[in-house]
């Protein structure tokens, strides 16, 4: 929604995202109980319509802030490690913007499926916050040879994953020191840059570069399915946590969007109606 708002992207969608609350009626063949609770697009509102593959119970160990923080922070980060990222046990994970939402999801879902985490800041300001959500490691961009300390982290072997949604110049950088058949998975432009990337490390290690969108999931049954259940369960089970900075009032609407651009946030950001 910001980037629509200054206008570095050219799109009309329904305002908001995900969100949390009561189901107080159903039409033909919806199969979700009234009363239960749904996430999902266009909720700008205090009532709302959603077709009923948009909506999803969240676990009942939730409040209603932490099942409006979860769904797209989680289920981002599930596309883009497990879907297409195929992390592994052991494998050493970049993660780009981490202390955003969805890189604090992306920190929880690796360090769930035994990955090493290393998280790229633009100085150690947040470094401490970053080691404290579990990340392994912390490389400040503006500060540190970020090729040389990805090289020193694994050994020397490489980053087997990278998350980043960013696609700005460090992407070079990172791919120089990936290990073979590396995958760099982009699922955001917040540089607002066009980048050069080296040709002949992506020829010689195999590497996949590949953008990615979060409709990739919540469009294919099938891949739907099975993220709700990986989120679900792990809410459940307190391996996911919901990260929540700030809670605004409705008619705090803009205020909400400036502390967004501020980037100052550590996780979600929530507007209660």
């Amino acid at each position: 929604m910001t980037a629509i708002a200054i206008g570095a992207l050219n799109a009309a969608p329904a305002p908001l995202a995900n969100t949390a609350g009561i189901i107080p009626a159903t039409i033909a063949m919806v199969v979700i109980k009234i009363g239960r609770t749904r996430s999902e697009y266009g909720t700008y509102g205090e009532i709302v319509n959603m077709p009923v593959h948009a909506v999803v119970k969240h676990p009942e160990n939730l409040t209603m802030e932490q099942a409006a923080a979860s769904w797209m922070m989680f289920v981002t980060a599930y596309g883009g490690l497990i879907e297409f990222g195929k992390v592994q046990k052991g494998d050493f994970v970049v993660l780009g913007g981490a202390t955003s939402s969805v890189g604090i999801a992306a920190i929880q879902i690796a360090k769930m499926q035994g990955a090493n985490v290393i998280t790229l800041s633009r100085t150690h300001a947040k470094g401490d916050v970053l080691l404290q959500k579990g990340a392994d490691f912390v490389i400040a961009t503006k500060e540190d040879d970020v090729t040389a300390k990805l090289l020193e982290i694994t050994n020397g072997k490489g980053v087997n994953l990278v998350f980043d949604p960013l696609g700005d110049k460090e992407a070079a950088k990172i791919i120089n020191a990936m290990t073979q058949d590396g995958k760099y998975i982009i699922y955001g432009a917040l540089s607002h840059d066009d980048i050069a990337v080296p040709v002949f490390p992506i020829l010689g290690k195999h590497l996949t570069v590949r953008g990615y969108e979060l409709f990739e999931i919540t469009t294919v049954p099938e891949k739907l399915a099975q993220a709700k259940k990986f989120v679900f369960d792990g809410l459940a089970s307190g391996q996911l946590k919901p990260e929540i900075d700030k809670v605004f009032a409705f008619d705090e609407m803009a205020e909400a969007h400036r502390y967004m651009e501020s980037n100052a946030q550590i996780g979600k950001i929530l507007v209660k109606v």
